[in-house]
């Protein structure tokens, strides 16, 4: 189609658009005339992010916007590209498709918008259970990310995104536990639909708890898309199970155990999880003790972890060689000298008995003052 059909193309799709959206397509034609690129593109994706606009996107597209798209801003060319893909009959049909977006954004001054549409080629090939091409497109987009001073939010988005899509498809729950918190970090929870809130709540909380590699989840208790798993009744007890692990609360992990049971994904890492709940109760009967007490014996760690006492020892070397404490064991006298514990998130209950420990502090400084005072009276009145 030439530039002197576009009128008419315009008139015939304003005849087949919904009636809300005729008002846009006809301002279309005289910003296209007007040749008011930087508006007409707002427009546009206006148009387009209108779910009524959906059977006529790939059509506007690639009658209308490819006749100036060199014109417009690549970013948001792409960003055309990706609502009209969604027509798309096939995906195989889509991954060709933005791969000629890829071709045509593929320029010096706008390797934004490659990074864009490369990582939008990568989830097609998500789709396409092609994890090895998917891992060379993601690659390639983080080596041009790599050279940027900045970048818009949305591609930043967009990259972790789809990263944390590539290791949930891998299994790889500690990287997909740390990506989707990166995307979540550039977007507004607030945006998503409570369908999605939940969704990523849910993948999130089972890749915390599973991870071979994650076992301080104080970054998403804190985050607000944790609510999600709140607002619903058959999640309420993944969101409990999350604050047990933090507060190495046994009791309340045993009260648990049935739906973790009931889980296939937890049931097939049921070991690992009771292994994780003792490390998490190790670390918390460390840091409830104030930094001069903490030279505990086996028997003392048993008692408060509910670990065998033969198993003590591996466990305190466990914990030592994941970073969860520094020390040493005396192996002869059965003794673990602990001097650091891994700061965590404090739930109410942990912060009071935080509160009460400094109580304890205040009132051994004034003992020690009174001391003072008491044994030193005839100096201090010198």
């Amino acid at each position: 189609m030439n530039v002197d059909t576009i009128p008419d193309f315009l008139a015939d799709q304003r005849d087949a658009t919904p009636e809300e959206l005729q008002p846009l397509v006809l301002e279309f034609e005289t910003l296209w005339e007007r040749k008011l690129w930087h508006q007409l593109t707002n427009q546009l994706i206006e148009f387009f992010n209108n779910p009524a606009s959906a059977p006529q996107r790939l059509q506007f597209y690639n009658v209308f916007v490819l006749k100036f798209a060199d014109k417009i801003n690549q970013l948001k060319l792409v960003d055309l590209a990706l609502k009209a893909a969604t027509q798309c009959g096939s995906n195989q049909e889509r991954l060709s498709f933005m791969e000629a977006v890829v071709k045509r954004v593929d320029h010096e001054d706008s390797q934004d918008a490659l990074v864009f549409a490369t990582i939008a080629v990568a989830r097609v090939r998500l789709d396409l259970e092609d994890l090895e091409g998917a891992r060379k497109d993601l690659d390639r987009a983080e080596r041009v990310l790599e050279g940027f001073d900045s970048v818009e939010t949305i591609v930043h988005a967009a990259f972790y995104g789809a990263n944390a899509e590539y290791y949930q498809a891998k299994a790889d729950f500690g990287q997909y536990y740390r990506t989707a918190l990166l995307y979540l970090a550039c977007i507004d929870v607030k945006a998503l639909s409570p369908v999605e809130r939940r969704s990523r709540a849910y993948d999130l909380a089972m890749a915390a708890l599973v991870s071979t590699s994650i076992y301080n989840f104080g970054e998403l208790l804190l985050h607000p898309i944790l609510d999600a798993l709140a607002d619903n009744e058959e999640d309420k007890w993944l969101r409990e199970l999350l604050f047990a692990f933090n507060r190495g609360d046994l009791a309340a992990y045993d009260m648990l155990v049935n739906h973790i049971n009931a889980h296939p994904l937890l049931a097939a890492h049921s070991r690992q999880l009771r292994e994780k709940i003792y490390l998490a109760a190790l670390t918390e009967a460390v840091f409830r003790r104030p930094p001069h007490d903490r030279a505990m014996t086996f028997a003392t760690i048993a008692a408060e972890t509910k670990v065998r006492p033969v198993e003590i020892e591996h466990l305190i070397m466990k914990a030592l060689s994941l970073g969860l404490l520094r020390g040493t064991i005396d192996q002869v006298d059965q003794v673990a000298n602990i001097t650091w514990v891994q700061p965590k998130v404090l739930d109410m209950k942990q912060i009071e008995n935080m509160r009460q420990r400094l109580k304890e502090w205040d009132s051994s400084v004034n003992q020690l003052g009174n001391w003072i005072e008491n044994v030193g009276e005839d100096v201090w009145a010198a």
